[in-house]
């Protein structure tokens, strides 16, 4: 296997300005790097970082309080886990979250949100626990063209380059 990439918190500092809450210091502590639950696992699984509780068609904006420094060359593409998927048809609003490796050098630290929705048409809630995984984030290697004169510099997430 190629070790591409390193997880690591944002400050506290970054965190509790995309924390929408009082007690920003005490999620901060707690949060959880991702981690692969088995050799064999290809997602690092991302854990949700305080109680998440989503009744049919609701959305919430998740701010992870990690970012990855990963190689040129490499992507982390972001999915819901597969079982709350299935359970809830749990979706994040994006489809798939692609994370840039000149992102972890953007003015928020690079910090990861995921924003998900609970697109139940059964009337299921979803609760996810602190510390539970609720993402999964693979590391896709990739390639440009041969005429490629890409020169421009991230500095921010969504729509930052456009």
């Amino acid at each position: 296997m190629k070790r591409i990439a390193r997880f690591e918190k944002v400050s506290a500092a970054q965190f509790a300005e995309g924390f929408e809450g009082a007690n920003a210091a005490e999620v901060y502590e707690s949060i959880k790097l991702p981690k692969r639950a088995t050799s064999g696992s290809a997602g690092y699984d991302v854990y949700a970082p305080f109680d998440i509780r989503l009744a049919p068609g609701e959305t919430i904006k998740v701010p992870t309080g990690i970012r990855v420094w990963i190689e040129d060359g490499w992507v982390l593409k972001i999915y819901p886990r597969s079982g709350l998927g299935f359970k809830f048809r749990l979706q994040l609003n994006n489809t798939v979250g692609i994370i840039d490796s000149d992102y972890y050098n953007s003015d928020n630290e690079g910090h990861i949100f995921i924003k998900i929705t609970n697109d139940s048409n059964e009337g299921k809630t979803v609760e996810i626990p602190a510390g539970t995984g609720f993402a999964q984030g693979i590391f896709v290697e990739y390639g440009i063209t041969l005429d490629d004169d890409a020169d421009g510099v991230r500095n921010g997430g969504f729509g930052s380059t456009t």
